[in-house]
């Protein structure tokens, strides 16, 4: 494969440019728009080992369209720029979701916001009677979103030309005045952190920190299994499809494996996976044919990997990325790729090498000015240049989506890789522009509620 020149980039570049269209309704603050959008080319680093960047400047939170100038590398770049940037003055963005066409957001009010892909035009909003919208879950025309009083709504989000949302049902269900108390409540009885679903039993999972998980028959709207999964809090869940398998993980520093009993409707722990004492933050879940991978984020600002053996089942600790140097708080898998938003206020693009375990980090994204909360991804086209759409809230009040393209590499030397792996890192220092008020929260030791 041929290089591309610097005269393709710059064409790429100027096509890009006019590919852009800044949406006008994602904003809630005054706002100065520059000529052009942020544009940067990056350089892909090999190995699983530690791999920082040098910080760029800051960009100011109350100006998004920032122009900065336009980094060409030796090697095949990744290219990525911020499209859209809006400042909430409602509170810290705690979920994203995506549909095939829309985005949904959860925060610390009542209202859900929807938005259109890619153009960022708001559709409209679902008002609750309960914020703190922690886990937000889409699922066909389904929307499953947790509140503050510790109770999952079911809503029927089918966008039309006039949005108008409809709830279908809220679990549990309340019980008539004139029946009798239960003797076990299956509500949870902390947040509801986390939400995953199985189409193929047609199940909702929920995790809670009241260290338990909840399986939920939405169909019959009734609660069919509760177990306590954990000795701390439930941060993540995620689901194999292939063979039903649920995945959790916990600030008590482990990652479970379970599965549902057969003809029954309870579940079976099956293993255990702890290769670290830091509580574990995210979980992200890479399948394909040939492969099946667990990534687990946690707050050493580690990204540990499991490799699912194809004979046994059995999943085999495959490595760890390093690069962060702060907490994981999110991760997002899609094919080969995968993406860590961090306590550091930057977002990490991985790659797999085809054929192996060994990893790249492509790109250290920055713009953020505090923690990143929450991750979603998109893939727009994979043809011979990948172009996928990022959407990233952070702690610092801020939604931005990013446009990442990524362009075809030759297949690399394995034996360079294993040599470059066994090098040591040489780091640059790097210093995270956090804004005033998470600082603040980080010394009264409460941001992560």
């Amino acid at each position: 494969m041929e290089p591309h020149g610097e005269i393709d980039l710059r064409s790429f570049m100027d096509e890009e440019r006019k590919n852009i269209n800044l949406p006008r309704r994602l904003s809630f603050g005054a706002h100065q728009n520059s000529s052009e959008p942020k544009i940067q080319f990056t350089s892909p680093r090999q190995s699983s080992a530690s791999a920082t960047s040098i910080p760029l400047r800051p960009m100011s939170p109350e100006t998004p369209w920032t122009l900065s100038p336009v980094r060409t590398s030796p090697s095949q770049p990744l290219l990525y720029h911020c499209i859209a940037s809006l400042h909430r003055h409602e509170g810290n963005i705690f979920s994203i979701t995506l549909t095939k066409d829309f985005i949904f957001t959860g925060s610390e009010s009542k209202r859900i916001h929807v938005w259109k892909q890619p153009d960022c035009t708001e559709m409209g909003y679902i008002r609750a009677s309960s914020g703190q919208v922690r886990a937000i879950l889409a699922c066909g025309r389904m929307l499953f979103t947790t509140h503050s009083d510790c109770k999952i709504r079911v809503w029927n989000v089918s966008i039309t030309d006039n949005f108008r949302p409809k709830k279908i049902t809220t679990l549990p269900q309340r019980n008539p005045f004139f029946m009798f108390p239960r003797k076990r409540s299956i509500q949870h009885r902390n947040i509801i952190s986390c939400l995953a679903y199985n189409h193929e039993e047609k199940l909702l999972y929920t995790g809670s920190w009241d260290r338990t998980v909840k399986a939920w028959n939405v169909s019959e709207k009734h609660c069919v299994d509760s177990f306590v999964a954990h000795d701390g809090h439930v941060n993540a869940i995620v689901i194999n499809e292939h063979d039903g398998c649920v995945f959790t993980c916990s600030s008590d520093g482990s990652v479970k494996i379970w599965r549902r009993v057969f003809g029954e409707s309870s579940h079976i722990l099956t293993m255990t996976l702890k290769f670290q004492l830091s509580p574990v933050n995210a979980l992200a879940l890479s399948l394909s044919q040939s492969i099946c991978l667990l990534y687990s984020g946690s707050s050493d600002g580690l990204i540990n990997f499991w490799e699912k053996e194809k004979t046994s089942g059995r999943y085999n600790h495959g490595g760890f990325l390093q690069g962060h140097h702060f907490a994981i708080l999110c991760l997002v898998a899609i094919g080969d790729l995968v993406f860590s938003g961090s306590e550091d206020s930057t977002i990490r693009v991985w790659r797999r090498e085809e054929g192996n375990c060994l990893h790249s980090c492509l790109s250290v994204i920055e713009g953020h000015h505090g923690p990143v909360r929450c991750l979603a991804a998109s893939l727009e086209s994979d043809n011979v240049v990948k172009s996928l759409l990022i959407y990233s809230a952070s702690l610092d009040q801020t939604f931005k989506v990013w446009r990442v393209k990524i362009y075809p590499t030759e297949k690399p030397n394995l034996e360079d890789l294993v040599k470059d792996q066994q090098r040591e890192a040489v780091e640059f220092e790097m210093s995270p522009v956090l804004s005033p008020s998470w600082v603040e929260k980080k010394l009264q030791g409460d941001h992560f509620q």
